[in-house]
């Protein structure tokens, strides 16, 4: 149970002005960097805090759908092709046999395209707003674990050193330390942006729920005559020899005489944990036709994996002063796989309730806005959230979804249905299509 305390402790010892802030984000992903934008237009002071140092890579498919791109145009990041994006105009569908192309849906709420960008300064493009927005960032900042007030049990900061990496040996991450030297960072709320294995969450007693799906992903990038496809292409039939795997293999063009590719497992197939995701990628690929170019003579640098957490896998998202976003509060898409949208749209919420909380006039009043938080992301991905969960169950069963493929592909009007579950893009008012997705979702438990 989370214990109503004040966010303005009294016993905090005193620090240099530079430690302190009305807010620390920890992690300048997509979810910590919206947060800090957000909170920064508001007026209020941020510090982000970034282990890394950009530019830097994170495991992606580099594929953006129209929720994502409704975010970037909010924090108004540039996206002209100009800048660097590569527009796509849907989805194609490879699986029972046949390829469908699926136009993103025509919606007043979401643009009708979706983007392509390579991590490797997406995240820094946002970081970026963020600054100009007035937020002050540091890099090379590796959070080691939280300040606590003894008396309440109140997250009041962080404790952080320098985080020297190879490609940085011996540099430090704030002028105004020393190399190594141990650093408190104050503030009245914290931020939990620090992505699956969240630290910061775990340290505060917060653990992954084992009742919720998770997945791995594992991607390579090969120089290809196919970079610069204008949709996005899945792969529905995802076999390891006989085995028909649950999940989905994907091509993304990214326009740069490359091509971003990889495949994405659930944990609801006997076969998770269990498996050398980058020997399954190796063997998907050589099936591929050769002009493509999808051989380890044209990968350019290594194959690289990581986890995804989903459907809310941490839990509560807002105790005793810290606030979880994106992969920290297991915001992944179930359906899809997809986490910059949630992960962006998360932030933007946790920024709202922590501004109203903190122009609160008194203690009381700002933890029980902060309390709403979990209430508010429930609202948002409740229910469909809980949609996911049963979808994930089911397609662990292989002979489901051989048959959900094998008959759902020669019939575009459900595909496209199916595009708009799997992509949550629906109108509060529109076709006959969303308002069933919006009733089945309004009508799923949201917990």
């Amino acid at each position: 149970m989370t214990e109503h305390v004040s966010p303005h402790p009294t016993a905090a010892p005193v620090r240099p002005a530079t430690d302190e802030a009305d807010v620390i984000v920890v992690g300048a992903g997509p979810s910590g960097s919206t947060t800090a934008y957000y909170l920064a237009c508001a007026g209020l002071d941020v510090l982000l805090l970034e282990k890394s140092r950009f530019p830097r890579e994170k495991v992606c498919g580099d594929g953006l759908t129209p929720r994502a791109v409704k975010a970037l145009v909010a924090m108004g990041v540039p996206i002209s092709e100009s800048d660097g994006w590569l527009r796509n105009k849907g989805l194609r569908v490879v699986g029972a046999g046949m390829r469908l192309e699926l136009p993103w849906p025509d919606l007043t709420s979401y643009p009708g395209y979706g983007l392509v960008r390579t991590r490797l300064d997406f995240d820094q493009r946002l970081a970026q707003r963020a600054t100009e927005a007035g937020a002050k960032l540091i890099e090379g900042v590796n959070v080691t674990g939280p300040v606590v007030d003894e008396r309440t049990g109140r997250i009041t900061g962080v404790i952080a050193r320098p985080a020297v990496g190879p490609r940085d040996e011996g540099a430090r991450a704030d002028a105004s330390a020393d190399a190594g030297a141990e650093r408190h960072y104050r503030g009245r709320v914290v931020i939990a942006a620090d992505g699956n294995s969240s630290r910061l969450s775990v340290s505060m007693g917060l653990r992954k729920r084992d009742d919720r799906p998770i997945g791995v992903a594992v991607r390579a990038y090969y120089t290809s005559p196919r970079h610069e496809d204008d949709y996005l292409e899945s792969w529905l039939d995802l076999w390891d020899g006989d085995r028909q795997l649950p999940g989905y293999g994907w091509i993304f063009g990214m326009g740069d005489g490359t091509s971003n590719v990889g495949l994405g497992l659930l944990n609801t197939s006997a076969a998770f944990g269990h498996t050398d995701y980058h020997a399954l990628l190796r063997r998907w690929l050589a099936g591929m036709p050769s002009e493509w170019g999808f051989t380890e003579d044209h990968r350019v640098g290594p194959v690289r994996g990581a986890a995804l957490p989903m459907a809310f896998n941490r839990t509560p998202h807002y105790t005793r002063g810290l606030v979880l976003v994106g992969d920290a509060a297991g915001m992944v898409n179930p359906f899809n796989g997809e986490g910059i949208a949630p992960a962006m749209e998360s932030g933007e919420i946790a920024a709202r309730v922590v501004t109203q909380a903190l122009a609160a006039p008194t203690w009381a009043e700002s933890e029980k806005v902060l309390n709403s938080y979990p209430r508010a992301l429930a609202d948002a991905y409740g229910g469909y959230y809980a949609l996911g969960r049963t979808f994930v169950k089911a397609i662990g069963q292989p002979e489901l979804m051989r048959f959900a493929t094998r008959h759902a592909m020669p019939r575009p009007a459900l595909m496209r249905f199916a595009l708009k579950l799997l992509g949550n893009l629906t109108d509060p008012r529109g076709d006959a299509s969303d308002r069933l997705i919006n009733a089945m979702t309004r009508l799923a438990p949201a917990r």
